[in-house]
């Protein structure tokens, strides 16, 4: 007997359980071995149908599946942005193009991908897709799916109002149906131009059914960097993060020149493409899980999140303590136990001091000055001889005697101030520097410590 899952029963026990046991081990195990042929034979055949999809180019890189998803389900995708990504298995690969088309940028890309049977996402700007409506035709030919990414592609998505939000959406949905001609050839993804996203704005694309992308990898195209540059951060981040949807403008020439290197370092890398078109009555969802839509895993918290409102707590093990355990008859702070025992007297000092009072008699002597370094304090200088005075007085009249008529006989001659006769050598030089003030004996406290006169003066 074969059971549900396909595999046999264990063995009963008896008397034959060790035989059966054997033939139950020999059969299980050539179970397994031919789902695993089956497996491989699977992957060789989905290969060989890539590389048949791909007529003359048998190492092609394709598309490995499709995915198909209702934007009704899922608003807002991308891990940059968002919670959810598309659900995307280890070094899936899905390529998205933005701002386009443009020749010859978009048609040299278009041609690379075409050689190569690759699908990706455009993101096409309406006012774009006017100007070439035959690059927009021939992206729906060649079967990728077409998205729309606003009207005139203005960057003020994050601060605009949501009438002029709407007014851009629509207006891009409308210009891109117009130039392909057929309504039902644009997808309901659409893309925040420079992904300056604002909440107002999701909630009124989520109301009219789009699904907003965002992206989870981005090759920095726009930044004008090199192609090599382009290709080598695109390479590494997706090694990073292992999976996501890429960002990639076809109007930049640096993607445009190094969309071939981009293919061949993908196929190097073993990373595959997948293709996203939204569901249709034809064409129902993929079935996925909740978790495979996960763009960014959940960061640990290392405390639960716990309502205290809903916790039942049970009643405490010990009451309260009772203030008369601590001898409070009431709340007021009365001293039930003590209320009636006066307070011990207040002590200043814990022992007895006895005051001795000295006689008048019994005094110190006054120091004697040598006791102290400054023995001159405050004294009196002795003032100068009144005959010093007069002599001084007359020394300066004659200096001034003698300055002025050399002074007056060279004014009046007509010679300049600086031809007049030499002054005598007791003048002095006209350059000398002032003589500093004579310095006055140091008296009292002025006299530095330590130093003292070679006599005493009492005080």
């Amino acid at each position: 007997m074969v059971n549900n899952m396909g595999l046999h029963p264990l063995p009963p026990v008896g008397g034959i359980a060790e035989t059966l046991g054997v033939v139950w081990a020999m059969r299980h195990a050539l179970a397994i071995v031919t789902s695993l042929v089956s497996s491989i034979a699977f992957g060789l055949s989905l290969g060989s149908a890539m590389a048949a999809d791909c007529p003359g180019n048998p190492n092609a890189l394709g598309v490995s599946r499709t995915i198909v998803v209702d934007p009704t389900e899922h608003h807002l995708l991308g891990s940059l942005n968002y919670k959810e990504s598309l659900p995307l298995n280890d070094r899936e690969v899905v390529l998205t193009f933005d701002d386009g088309p443009l020749p010859p940028y978009s048609t040299h890309v278009l041609d690379v991908l075409a050689a190569e049977c690759v699908k990706a996402t455009y993101f096409l700007v309406g006012r774009m897709a006017r100007g070439y409506p035959n690059l927009v035709k021939r992206i729906y030919a060649e079967g990728h799916t077409i998205a729309n990414h606003s009207q005139s592609h203005p960057f003020t998505f994050h601060k605009m109002s949501v009438e002029a939000a709407s007014k851009e959406i629509e207006d891009g949905f409308t210009s891109i149906r117009t130039a392909l001609g057929d309504p039902n050839g644009v997808s309901n993804f659409f893309r925040i131009p420079g992904l300056l996203r604002q909440d107002s704005v999701e909630r009124h694309l989520t109301s009219k059914g789009y699904q907003t992308w965002s992206v989870d990898i981005v090759a920095d195209d726009w930044l004008h960097v090199p192609a090599s540059e382009v290709v080598r951060r695109t390479i590494t981040r997706l090694e990073a993060r292992g999976k996501g949807i890429v960002l990639l403008h076809d109007i930049q020439p640096a993607t445009s020149g190094g969309i071939v290197e981009l293919i061949r370092e993908l196929k190097a890398h073993r990373f595959k493409i997948v293709h996203v078109v939204a569901a249709t009555p034809e064409r129902p969802k993929t079935e996925t899980v909740a978790s495979q839509w996960l763009g960014r895993p959940e960061r640990p918290s290392f405390w639960p999140q716990v309502s205290v409102a809903s916790l039942q707590l049970p009643d405490p093990v010990l009451s309260a303590p009772n203030p008369g355990n601590f001898g409070i008859a009431d709340l007021t702070g009365n001293d039930k136990q003590y209320r009636d025992k006066p307070l011990p007297p207040i002590v200043l000092m814990p022992h007895g001091v006895s005051w001795v009072a000295l006689s008048p008699s019994a005094t110190l002597p006054a120091p004697a000055a040598e006791n102290f370094n400054y023995v001159r304090v405050w004294q009196p200088r002795t003032a100068a001889p009144a005959h010093a005075d007069k002599s001084k007085a007359a020394a300066r009249s004659k200096v001034a005697a003698r300055s002025t008529p050399a002074t007056t006989s060279s004014t009046s001659s007509g010679l300049p101030k600086n031809t007049a006769q030499p002054k005598s050598s007791s003048q002095g030089a006209p350059n000398q520097p002032p003589r500093p003030p004579q310095q006055r004996p140091s008296t009292g406290h002025q006299l530095p410590g330590g130093v003292r006169p070679s006599g005493t003066v009492p005080l």
